[in-house]
């Protein structure tokens, strides 16, 4: 059975709700979807188990928050090139910042340019916190969640 790998930063709680929620959508596909604190990854190495991996953070001041700097950093001598590679995450800021400002853009940037990872084709996910919990938002992450699995799938 293919693996997906969800890891993720929160502070709020909002960032692992949607990892739990984008985790069913890629059930959906039969696939295995395992949600992971990124703190509680040991081994980098580990990764390179999953067929797609999904890093998911909060955009705080529109920087990416030094715990997963730090993480980034220890995936730079992993080779996940070839793999498929999301990244999600809830604001709070004015929606007037443009989207490529916010950090599971610029996380997905790095994966695919640090790690020559397959940038998934609905790019990076990103809404606003207070959507999270609501049929709108728990639909977003299964939606995204699923499209990812049918491409780890195929």
């Amino acid at each position: 059975m293919k693996k997906v790998l969800i890891a993720y930063f929160s502070t709020s709680g909002k960032t692992e709700e949607m990892a739990e929620y984008i985790a069913e959508g890629v059930r959906f596909n039969g696939l295995q979807a395992i949600v992971k604190a990124i703190t509680e990854i040991n081994k980098s190495e580990d990764i390179v188990r999953y067929e797609g991996f999904i890093l998911g953070s909060p955009t705080v001041s529109l920087e990416i928050p030094n715990p997963v700097k730090t993480f980034l950093d220890t995936l730079k001598e992993v080779y996940l090139e070839g793999k498929l590679a999301g990244a999600f995450g809830p604001y709070s800021h004015d929606v007037s910042y443009q989207r490529n400002s916010h950090t599971p853009f610029l996380i997905l940037n790095i994966l695919q340019n640090q790690n020559k990872m397959i940038q998934f084709d609905l790019g990076a996910f990103s809404i606003k916190e207070n959507i999270v919990g609501t049929r709108e938002g728990i639909k977003a992450c299964q939606d995204y969640g699923r499209i990812f699995g049918q491409k780890v799938g195929s």
